[in-house]
């Protein structure tokens, strides 16, 4: 039977769909009560978002590769990175020049690196809440605000310096911008274009940030079909033209970064276990949107409606020009579909907490201690250096310990550079045997390498080598100058030292006499 909001508590006087609110019934005086239980709403799930972010977010002072490119990068100047996305990342453009600016306003740092993935998540869970309040009243958007938050994928990424927590935020507000268009009679129609300005300003934004952002599109294409079939009927006008501006703004990006297609060579084709994770994620939304809540079934979107699409369409979609034209599936392109999943769940918690006898803020906010204390073991790991494929960082420290002054030095693969450019401190006074030119001046990540011949040359002259590569280095790398610098070192250099530490080795080479 039908789930009745509970009348006894502040938040449940709140009204779930517009025209539906109760504010006839409210005693003279009693304003200033709802009015802070509707902000607490959005602001409650921001605040856990924004503490699970600040919490660890150092990580022990650690930083992965990828995060090592963000560092190195923004602290070039603008003109710098514009060259430099000519031949590579151009995808990632918009934000680097963004955490340029955060770089040159706060200084560089873990924490400061990280910051703006905190404060973007924040941003989604505060939009999740105030979605799912449009959409099924103000227990299932605190509640659905709360579920972002917490979702361990979500809480990796809002300590990571790269731009998906961002594109997840942008989602969510384009969102919330959706849900509130108005799509009834011509004369609000027409009074509903700053929102929908506002919407497609977001999404091109977004998709500017990263341009998988676009699978959004098709996702609201069928919330705004779904809804039309339920009488708003002007909504699909404006939102084609909309998605139509953000298409067209974001073509010349797409465009570019597929003559870069090269950089997502090294993802592998979808595994089955990604696939039954997906699975189960549908599941367990399908299931929600099973859920009653108040107003059902009287307005034009729903949380099935909006989520259901929202956690499935993109990640179709994804995973089709997966299949069609190459392997591009990681979770991390498709995190906001994350959103979705938080509406309908958000659902399905508020309906149990409000079925139970008890207080309903005192059982959500047992709930969501429970949830918080369940995850404890895996949100303790992700804020752990070992929670990503590697340390930079730790690998310059050792670099430091190794080497002497003098020594040369190799890295192997070329990428490995990035220990060098994120600490360069700790290479003071050795010789990177292979670059001929550097990152900046040839507007490249990692630098150009020489010829094997000059590898070679510049190798032998060295009586001792010190070798920044991975921990796991099953075979030998494609490129020639790679295979070049092993060969050279096992024929003319014996091994004297070496050190793992979180995805990376430093080896220390000796020449044989």
């Amino acid at each position: 039977m039908p789930v009745e909001a509970a009348p006894r508590l502040p938040l449940a006087v709140l009204p779930a769909q517009r025209g539906a609110g109760t504010s006839s019934t409210r005693p003279a005086g009693s304003g200033t009560a709802p009015a802070l239980a509707r902000l607490a709403v959005p602001v409650l799930p921001a605040l856990l978002a924004l503490a699970l972010g600040l919490w660890g977010i150092r990580r022990g002072d650690s930083l992965w590769r990828d995060e090592a490119v963000t560092w190195q990068v923004g602290r070039r100047s603008v003109a710098e990175i514009w060259d430099m996305l000519g031949q590579v990342d151009v995808v990632h453009g918009l934000y680097y020049v963004l955490m340029h600016g955060v770089f040159e306003v706060f200084g560089t740092g873990p924490a400061v690196l990280r910051m703006p993935s905190v404060l973007a998540i924040a941003v989604a869970a505060a939009a999740t809440a105030a979605a799912g309040r449009r959409l099924a009243g103000p227990w299932a958007g605190l509640a659905a605000g709360l579920v972002l938050a917490l979702i361990p994928n979500i809480q990796h990424y809002a300590q990571e310096g790269r731009a998906y927590a961002l594109v997840t935020a942008g989602t969510a507000v384009a969102t919330r911008l959706l849900l509130g268009a108005p799509g009834g009679t011509p004369s609000t129609a027409r009074r509903g274009w700053p929102r929908w300005a506002g919407y497609a300003a977001v999404m091109l934004f977004t998709a500017l940030l990263n341009w998988f952002s676009l699978f959004v599109l098709p996702a609201h294409a069928v919330t705004v079909l779904v809804a039309r079939r339920r009488g708003a009927r002007r909504l699909l006008l404006p939102w084609s033209v909309s998605a139509a501006v953000v298409v067209a703004g974001a073509l010349p990006l797409i465009l570019a970064s597929r003559a870069q297609s090269g950089q997502v060579s090294w993802i592998k084709p979808v595994a089955v276990s990604t696939l039954l994770g997906i699975g189960v994620l549908l599941l367990v939304a399908l299931v929600c949107a099973r859920v009653p809540y108040p107003g059902r079934g009287r307005a034009a979107m729903s949380p099935a409606s909006v989520g259901l699409p929202l956690l499935a369409v993109p990640q179709c979609c994804l995973l089709l020009a997966s299949v069609l034209v190459e392997p591009l599936y990681l979770d991390r392109y498709v995190l906001y579909t994350n959103i979705g999943f938080a509406l309908l769940l958000g659902v399905g918690a508020a309906a149990v907490v409000q079925a139970l006898p008890g207080r309903t803020w005192a059982l959500l906010t047992g709930v969501t201690a429970m949830g918080f204390v369940a995850l404890l073991p895996v949100e303790t790991g992700l804020r752990e250096p070992t929670s990503r494929a590697d340390d930079v960082l730790r690998a310059a420290d050792r670099v430091a310990a190794s080497a002497r002054g003098g020594d040369g030095v190799l890295f192997i693969p070329a990428a490995r550079r990035d220990t060098a450019l994120v600490t360069p401190s700790a290479f003071t006074g050795l010789h990177d045997l292979a670059l001929t030119e550097d990152p900046v001046s040839s507007g490249t990540i990692k630098g150009v390498e020489g010829s094997p011949e000059h590898i070679r040359t510049a190798m032998l002259a060295e009586h001792r080598i010190v070798v920044v590569t991975d921990t796991r280095r099953a075979a030998p790398p494609a490129p020639a100058r790679e295979t070049e610098k092993l060969r050279v070192l096992a024929r003319h250099f014996k091994l004297t030292g070496r050190t793992d530490s979180v995805g990376r080795r430093v080896e220390v080479y000796e020449k044989v006499r």
